[in-house]
């Protein structure tokens, strides 16, 4: 299909995107969740076709992490990039956010000139979804009172509920390897807690996955150890969004059981919701000695499940002793970066390529997040775009 045929197939789908923040997958309807795919795809078939995307001349895009990242900082860069704006990080620690500035006020003073702000707050349990609520509310404030010139649309780069531009990415990426959405149906893909020697991973990765997964008709398994929950309106989120597709969601507690005959993997550490309210809880009140006994208390209980590995044993219990692995990165890797991991060194080295190829869709979902939200008629501005065909590399 060339790149007319599907700028023309995204006008069957009605979507309701224009000026709306992309904070939360299930919030979206499926039309919406296939118009940012389906806009994905045609920016990075452009931008493979040497046509430039650039769709603004001038302005900013705010990247706010209040968490570590290395693939989602970037990938936010370059799709702000690809559609022609300027990314200025936000340092809370070199902001007047240290001397008492509220939320309302920095919403609106970094905002003058920019279109968009992706924020990621995903350490404390409660508090990231609600944050990006605040900034959304201020930023309404201070359009609707004309300080702003336009209301900068917000995506959620990573909060304590979901993390969407990963799961979409990946979503995406399962969408390029097995053909189409529709092939996805039936599909078994396992989400299974994976050994680390770390505690406090955000549960937002495996909340993602097994709410968006279960949107498309695939059988949804849920793996961890016993007492590993995630937060529980997450869980059944997924559970009625498979009753909806048709799809299946099923929890169990051995990784071993769970990937028999499965055709995709995803095998990835966190820590429990009740130790992340704890952990929250602990953050908030400046309790380093607390922390520092429930990090010891956690990294003793996560030694318990070393044998939540993901090795060629496993692999051979998969379907036809080939799942596709799937890692969001950076993984823990047996004997690579750590002596006991997620993922044996072998196996990861087997699918490292194609772990790679899925974090590269990650600036095509977050430009087509961008982009969905401040152009009305997307198909009709990519139409333009492809009319004018201008390049990307001129000489």
């Amino acid at each position: 299909m060339d790149l007319k045929q599907q700028i023309e197939r995204l006008k069957e789908l009605k979507t309701q995107l224009y000026q709306k923040d992309f904070l939360l997958t299930w919030e979206k309807s499926e039309d919406e969740l296939k118009m940012v795919l389906e806009v994905a795809a045609i920016l990075k078939n452009m931008r493979d076709e040497n046509i430039s995307s650039k769709v603004f001349d001038s302005g900013l895009a705010i990247s706010n992490f209040r968490d570590n990242s290395t693939r989602t900082r970037f990938s936010f860069a370059s799709a702000a990039n690809l559609l022609g704006l300027h990314v200025q990080d936000l340092d809370e620690k070199k902001s007047q956010i240290a001397h008492g500035e509220t939320v309302r006020e920095t919403a609106n003073m970094i905002s003058f000139l920019s279109d968009f702000i992706g924020i990621r707050d995903d350490m404390y349990i409660g508090e990231g979804h609600k944050y990006m609520l605040e900034v959304g509310e201020a930023l309404d404030d201070g359009y609707k009172q004309g300080v702003l010139p336009v209301r900068p649309g917000i995506v959620n780069l990573q909060c304590d509920q979901d993390h969407p531009t990963q799961s979409m990415a990946d979503l995406l990426s399962l969408k390029e390897h097995f053909g189409s959405l529709e092939a996805l149906r039936g599909k078994k893909i396992v989400m299974s807690w994976a050994y680390s020697p770390s505690y406090g991973k955000p549960l937002s990765v495996p909340q993602g996955i097994i709410t968006l997964m279960s949107r498309f008709g695939m059988n949804v398994e849920l793996a961890y150890p016993e007492g590993y929950e995630l937060i529980p309106e997450m869980v059944d989120i997924a559970r009625n969004n498979a009753k909806v597709s048709g799809g299946s969601f099923h929890i169990g507690h051995s990784m071993t059981e769970a990937v028999k005959d499965a055709d995709i993997v995803y095998p990835k550490s966190w820590a429990p919701f009740h130790v992340m309210q704890q952990r929250t809880q602990l953050l908030q009140k400046g309790d380093a000695n607390g922390l520092e006994d429930l990090e010891k208390a956690c990294l003793a209980e996560n030694a318990k499940f070393k044998d939540w590995e993901y090795n060629e044993e496993k692999v051979q219990l998969t379907k036809n002793q080939d799942a596709l692995y799937m890692h969001c990165l950076p993984a823990d890797i047996t004997d690579i970066s750590c002596d006991a991991g997620e993922v044996s060194k072998d196996v990861f080295e087997k699918y490292r390529i194609p772990t790679y190829v899925e974090a590269g869709f990650k600036p095509y979902i977050i430009a087509a997040m961008m982009f969905t939200n401040r152009f009305e008629n997307a198909p009709g501005t990519l139409s333009e775009i492809l009319k004018n065909s201008p390049k990307r590399v001129l000489y």
